[in-house]
């Protein structure tokens, strides 16, 4: 991710103009894990993926072509990288939410915002707050009740899947501020690599024996609800997600922006519980809350600024 500087506070009505799209981003983001969950199968995984950044890819190329050509080739290389990892996780995610419900994927991939902290302190050999480790505990607790409300067994496969995304998600954002070849990289031509160089993993994929259907077949196996689903995922939760986080960190601060999309789990488990009739049981419900506790304390007490 490119440094960006803290913009002067902004009036009052301006600053919602801003916060609105934002929130609109965290709630089509939440609700993603519903849609992909509507529309995959175990069996067609991959196929959804290629699908749905496919759609994705060329109007980004299309946007930022002048930009792109920019790229020097350690940039390109650093990019695609960054795209493997992130075909990673997009795959842990999307096996995972369909063997665990909505509500559980957004919540367990909210840790991210635990492990990314906890994974920089390791490499520089720093010690994080009290706070924060207190954080860390509770969202830790947090998920084991959530995943446990039908009484202790072991997590289903989707909850430890979405957990190794949460791990994966965590080494992307960690590659990216480490890489020294991509600092100063456009961030519309770094995003668009990493897109295609997924994308390109996915095809790879698809083309293998044994991995499920084409992207071919299942898109014309797709009704008007499972193109829709796939829209939604492609337009808004990539496209005009990608495009608002761009406008908005110009108009307000990155600390803002940060808070605003980590609303994200919220939104998730809403759509779960009144779109999807997910049911949380007693225990589940008390460990979505700790989840959403901690993160939150977790996220002031790494950045408390």
């Amino acid at each position: 991710m490119s440094s960006l500087t803290a913009s002067a506070p902004l009036p009052v009505r301006r600053a919602w103009l801003t916060d609105l799209p934002l929130l609109l981003v965290a709630a089509v983001w939440g609700a993603s894990y519903l849609a992909a969950k509507g529309i995959t199968t175990t069996h067609t995984v991959i196929a959804v993926l290629v699908l749905r950044f496919a759609v994705v890819v060329p109007v980004l190329v299309a946007a930022g072509w002048r930009r792109l050509r920019a790229l020097t080739a350690p940039q390109w290389r650093g990019a695609g990288l960054l795209g493997a990892i992130l075909s990673g996780v997009f795959l842990l995610e999307t096996y995972g939410v369909v063997h665990t419900s909505a509500t559980n994927a957004g919540l367990i991939i909210s840790l991210t915002m635990i492990l990314t902290p906890l994974a920089e302190a390791a490499l520089t050999r720093t010690r994080p707050p009290a706070a924060f480790l207190a954080a860390a505990g509770l969202s830790v607790a947090g998920v084991v009740l959530l995943t446990q409300g039908g009484g202790f067994t072991a997590p289903s496969t989707g909850d430890v899947l979405m957990l190794l995304a949460a791990v994966a998600r965590t080494v992307h954002v960690l590659a990216m501020a480490r890489l020294t070849s991509v600092r100063g990289a456009d961030s519309l031509s770094l995003t668009t690599v990493q897109l295609g160089g997924a994308v390109m993993v996915f095809a790879v994929l698809a083309a293998a024996p044994g991995t499920g259907p084409s992207a071919w077949t299942v898109a014309v196996g797709f009704g008007a609800r499972e193109w829709a689903g796939l829209l939604f995922l492609a337009v808004l939760c990539t496209l005009f997600a990608f495009f608002v986080q761009m406008w908005a960190v110009r108009r307000t601060s990155p600390s803002r922006v940060s808070l605003l999309l980590g609303t994200e789990p919220l939104w998730a488990a809403a759509a779960g519980i009144a779109i999807g009739h997910e049911h949380l049981a007693a225990a589940s419900l008390a460990g979505a809350v700790l989840v959403l506790a901690g993160t939150w304390w977790g996220r002031s007490a790494a950045d408390p600024r």
